[in-house]
């Protein structure tokens, strides 16, 4: 079955698509409303703001790239080309690697296709604690469910996969919660390689939805262009300096533009979009940019089966639990998921080298990984890192982990492995490098109780970056107001997870979704009263 490239198609219809890097002298570039960043937050308001008539020029820094370029579901080309910094980028200290997209389209072309409504718990939680308003379960319901209908987002209807349905058995067998994963995809092929790129545009991406919605519209797409810095000026954006992108090597190439707007939506992630407000210079007297930036830390325990699991086949991820997401006693608590199990991903979670990874590398066709995702951002221990700026303006994202976290990261640990157990594992090792391969539930118990809970010797990634410019009305702690207007801009609005004022306890794209279309639609009722009657 042949698939269409879409922007081959749309490029010959008209589509204004233009490769920054081709650019040989530089330009001033004017629009009603210019979004940096193509990813969940910027694709979504893309649609919503050109399909009313304004003229939108969107940015990207990275590359454009399709299901052309995908079908060879390569691994080594895809974390090169598709994520920041190569997949390479981390935390300050290196302890914990973060993978983030890098392209059109944004983390939504190289997600797994989780989309789960933000939990109640959490609205309230940012309500109560940050005066955020209109965010209640009952205020957002209607954009989930709008953005659920738009993206096909819909619980899995297939069998899960031999790697998921481990986590789904073990929780059957220990009668914890489980749920279905609802996913966003349309006539999948089930192939299992989503973090490498679609390669039969199922998956419903800002590429394949919003971003060529738009381009119908009028939209100009300015991909491999890196904004610089904003100008502010008596509480206005009065301009942004962009800087062309050399196609091979990612750095300038010397074309400057001069951009301009009647809004500017900063859409770029959480920490790009921070770290841009900072380069800047973007007024900010409480100096909170780049403060409360949460993440999900993430940690990992392998099993063995004597079963094949072949965990790199099928939907990564079907199935969850939120068994332990919120404890009553109001410690940190967490999600439980499933990765998919691609050599080069597998690989990289092992904890080992030489003769021991090429002997785990061995035994990948039996192997099940569990993953679990920390609720970081409402314990007083645990309030994010900050978000900051080297010598040469590139962001740093420093990030502690206090002992209420380690304490989560330790229950997590014995979550999974007792799940593995109860499943028919055969083996069980968390990803830490002190742990032992367990072959009982009673060893692991013992073992795990025993590990020292340090940087660098457990093993922690993380794919959920939220908050450093977080939302609400008390301007004391926040960046933007409720709806992502910045609160010393008046032109100037944030639409992607850096308003978050916490982790969400949900994987973040359906959560960015909701609160974008919800935040476009206000801001069209300011920029062009008639579009939103």
């Amino acid at each position: 079955m042949a698939i269409n490239d879409l922007y081959s198609d749309g490029i010959t219809k008209g589509w204004k698509v233009r490769d920054a890097s081709a650019l040989q002298r530089g330009e001033t570039l004017e629009a009603d409303v210019v979004i940096v960043g193509s990813g969940a937050g910027g694709g979504t308001a893309a649609e919503l703001l050109a399909s009313a008539g304004l003229k939108v020029l969107m940015i990207e820094e990275g590359a454009l790239h399709t299901s052309q370029d995908f079908k060879a579901m390569d691994e080594f080309r895809s974390y090169g080309t598709l994520y920041q910094e190569a997949a390479g980028r981390a935390t300050s200290d290196g302890a914990i690697p973060i993978l983030q997209g890098r392209a059109v389209g944004g983390s939504t072309v190289v997600n797994w296709t989780t989309s789960i409504r933000t939990p109640d718990a959490t609205l309230s939680y940012w309500s109560e604690q940050f005066g955020v308003r209109d965010a209640m379960p009952e205020d957002m319901a209607p954009w989930f469910a709008k953005m659920e209908a738009r993206l096909g987002i819909a619980p899995w209807a297939a069998a899960p996969n031999a790697n998921n349905a481990v986590l789904r058995d073990g929780c059957e067998k220990l009668e914890l919660h489980w749920k279905t994963v609802p996913r966003n995809v349309r006539g999948c092929w089930n192939l299992g390689y989503c973090g490498l790129g679609c390669p039969v545009n199922a998956k419903q991406s800002m590429l394949v939805t919003t971003i060529p919605a738009a381009l119908d519209h009028g939209m100009t797409l300015l991909h491999r262009a890196r904004v610089e810095r904003l100008r502010f000026a008596d509480g206005h954006v009065t301009g942004m300096v962009v800087a062309a992108l050399d196609a091979g090597s990612g750095h300038p190439s010397g074309v400057t533009l001069d951009v301009r707007a009647r809004h500017y939506i900063l859409a770029a992630g959480a920490i790009n979009t921070p770290a841009l407000l900072l380069r800047s210079k973007a007024p900010d007297p409480q100096h909170r940019i780049g403060q409360r930036s949460c993440i999900h830390p993430v940690n990992v325990s392998l099993a063995q089966f004597d079963k094949a699991i072949d965990g790199y086949y099928g939907a990564p991820q079907s199935i969850y639990s939120d068994h332990f997401l919120w404890p009553a006693d109001g410690s940190i608590g967490y999600k439980l998921e499933v990765p998919p199990l691609q050599p080069m991903l597998a690989s990289s979670v092992m904890g080992n080298f030489g003769d021991a990874l090429a002997a785990d590398m061995a035994q990948l066709p039996h192997a099940q990984v569990l993953i679990a995702l920390m609720r970081d951002g409402f314990h007083e221990q645990s309030q994010g890192g900050r978000i900051r700026i080297d010598a040469h303006g590139q962001p740093v994202f420093d990030y502690d982990v206090h002992d209420a976290l380690w304490d989560a990261l330790r229950r997590a640990y014995l979550s999974m492995a007792e799940i593995q157990f109860a499943a028919g594992a055969r083996v069980v090792r968390p990803m830490h490098l002190d742990a032992q391969t367990y072959s009982s539930w009673k060893d692991a118990k013992a073992g795990i109780a025993a590990l020292p809970m340090k940087k660098q010797r457990a093993g922690l990634v993380t794919a959920h970056l939220m908050g450093g410019c977080a939302m609400g009305e008390d301007r004391e702690r926040c960046v933007v107001d409720s709806h992502g207007r910045f609160h010393a801009a008046d032109n100037l609005s944030i639409f992607d997870g850096s308003i978050f004022p916490s982790s969400i306890g949900a994987n973040p794209q359906l959560s960015i979704y909701a609160f974008t279309a919800r935040n476009t639609q206000r801001l069209l009722a300011r920029l062009q009263p008639a579009a939103a009657a």
